[in-house]
């Protein structure tokens, strides 16, 4: 009997656990956000506008397969860009911004975030800014790994940066699947939402894959996919 209890209940955790992780539910994300204050993850809003943010360019082989969907569908995107993969690539970075992009910092390795020390995290995104601003001045940080601590918040907007990372993330760094990373997004997405997805690698190739897939379907269910600066000021 005390078995079965036990059985029975961490059932009912891992459920539990299933359905945030597949639904990332706002309620859970408002508690997150007034622990952690200084965090946006979704915005409020009531028009039928979201966010599309790509994280780790550049890369010459994937970006632009991700630019060529962006451009047929007429939609404009937040990249986060990885410093050091920007200045092998100057003529990319050039070609976002002229096509209507924004650029956020990303740091300058493909790395988490929570594991830098604070001296470490402050001159990662110092170095980052010092060469996203040859082109842009970037007002949003999402920090590596999506996972950050109050130190992150602090030493971002120390440097004027907003801290953003997203409501709907369908994994697509876990899954290697585009068809789930699009019932994923088209499932959960509403208004005010900040969708992530990533660059490089097969993980661009299945971006450019998804967009081509989930973009015409929002558009069809009236929603425009934009920028997060836009995004943010929507009434």
């Amino acid at each position: 009997m005390f078995y079965s209890q036990i059985f029975l209940i961490s059932l009912e955790l891992l459920l539990g656990l299933i359905v945030v992780l597949l639904f990332q539910p706002r309620w859970l994300l408002r508690i997150i956000e007034k622990l952690s204050p200084g965090v946006t993850y979704f915005f409020k809003t009531q028009e039928r506008i979201v966010a599309l943010s790509i994280d780790d360019g550049l890369d010459p082989a994937t970006t632009p397969k991700i630019l060529s969907v962006l451009e047929k569908y007429q939609v404009h995107a937040t990249f986060f860009l990885i410093s050091s993969r920007v200045e092998p690539n100057p003529e990319l970075i050039t070609e976002l911004l002229d096509r209507g992009h924004e650029v956020g910092n990303h740091l300058t390795q493909d790395e988490p975030s929570v594991l830098l020390s604070e001296i470490e995290f402050e001159a990662a995104v110092i170095e980052a800014e010092n060469i996203l601003s040859k082109y842009t001045r970037p007002k949003w940080l999402r920090p590596g790994g999506g996972w950050y601590k109050k130190s992150t918040i602090d030493i971002a907007q120390k440097h004027g940066y907003r801290v953003v990372l997203g409501d709907i993330f369908p994994y697509d760094t876990h899954i290697p699947s585009s068809w789930f990373a699009s019932l994923f997004i088209l499932c959960n997405i509403r208004p005010g939402s900040i969708i992530i997805l990533h660059d490089t690698g097969m993980w661009g190739k299945r971006t450019a894959t998804t967009l081509e897939k989930i973009l015409p379907m929002l558009d069809r269910q009236g929603y425009r996919v934009v920028p997060l600066s836009e995004l943010a000021h929507s009434p």
